[in-house]
């Protein structure tokens, strides 16, 4: 089926978002801005064949003080099967079977939330209830108009699970989960926007205006289907502190975007990048709630993110390590380099850790 013959899943989309933008059945959106001559500029920035690893070591931030909600990783030794059923296979030597063998093999199993260190958020990780039918009921839906139970699946309840992250087995993010990014390749040509070098590591919620002074101040252009990083200093805060977060410490550390500044999601919007990433926990600063507000106002907790992945289809990466190349590129006068970041081919996942590369 062609995607002109596919019918729209909504008949009205969210202000401010371009549902449809890549047809009704789409789902990388901004991504597909990612094209074989944007691939290309990335690789033009290549000139000294350097390469700068984004990734947290996947076990920080360490323990669960940072988002209770997220296991840290975990690794266990497999079993062993046939001859040697039930041995752990880590450090297993075949001559326990065979003397005339001389392997000896390590296998592991590893637990962990995707999201728990530095991650891709995909389409599916952020929808919102919006009346898409309207019928003047709001459903859960997500970016062009997939649903909650019909394209997208909690998991099953197991009230036998032994664990309490075991509760819910298989859910599947379906139509919007981070393995169609993985398809598609995550590589092109990355900005970055080094916010610690004009602000400092203090917290503060960059809004439009003061994003465009310091583009401005380093001669950057933001182009379309480029892939945009914000260097805030907050992950080389954060990984100073060897797996031991001081929580009060980090809440009060590093810039991050205000989610509820219309100039600055216009200003996303019509740059038309591919996807944009951060060194922190959310790209955004998240507000806490107002304690002299009487009657709360509707809306998202999360601004930037719905704005991003539930209205215009921008993948959005968390907890990136940008600080090496942000020196580097500071130090040479540069903004631009090839990105290769791939997230795991996990069907199903709504989100997934990855080990980012920045060539220069």
């Amino acid at each position: 089926m062609t995607a002109q013959n596919i019918k729209p899943r909504w008949k009205h989309a969210p202000p401010g978002s371009h549902w449809g933008e890549f047809g009704p059945d789409d789902r990388l959106g901004r991504m597909n801005l990612v094209t074989p001559a944007k691939v290309r500029q990335g690789m033009a920035e290549v000139r000294e064949g350097l390469t700068f690893c984004l990734s947290l070591p996947l076990d920080v931030p360490g323990g669960m003080a940072l988002n209770a909600r997220r296991l840290p990783p975990r690794l266990y030794g497999t079993l062993r099967d046939g001859a040697s059923q039930g041995v752990q296979g880590f450090c297993w030597s075949y001559a326990t079977e065979d003397p005339n063998l001389t392997d000896v093999v390590c296998d592991e199993v590893m637990l962990m939330n995707t999201q728990y260190s530095t991650q891709w958020d995909s389409l599916a990780h952020i929808g919102s209830r919006f009346d898409a039918d309207g019928d003047g009921e709001a459903e859960a839906v997500f970016y062009n108009g997939f649903r909650a139970g019909t394209d997208l699946h909690p998991g099953t309840t197991d009230p036998e699970a032994p664990q309490d992250w075991a509760r819910y087995p298989d859910p599947d993010a379906g139509a919007l989960g981070v393995a169609n990014l993985a398809v598609h390749g995550a590589q092109g040509r990355g900005v970055l926007i080094d916010l610690d070098k004009h602000i400092g590591r203090q917290r503060v919620a960059v809004g439009y205006e003061q994003l465009m002074r310091i583009l401005e101040a380093d001669r950057i252009e933001v182009e379309e289907g480029d892939m945009v990083c914000l260097h805030t200093g907050f992950a080389d805060t954060l990984l100073a502190m060897r797996k031991q977060p001081d929580v009060k410490y980090l809440h009060e550390t590093g810039s991050g975007l205000n989610g509820s500044d219309e100039r600055l999601l216009k200003w996303i919007t019509d740059t038309r990048m591919a996807c944009l990433m951060a060194d922190n926990p959310a790209v955004e600063l998240v507000a806490r709630p107002s304690l002299t507000r009487s009657t709360p106002l509707r809306g998202p907790r999360l601004p930037l993110h719905e704005h991003c992945l539930f209205k215009n289809g921008i993948h959005l990466g968390e907890l990136w390590w940008l600080t090496p190349l942000a020196h580097w590129l500071r130090n040479a006068g540069r903004s631009r380099f090839l990105l290769t970041a791939p997230p795991l081919r996990l069907p199903g996942a709504a989100g997934s850790p990855v080990t980012p590369i920045a060539t220069v």
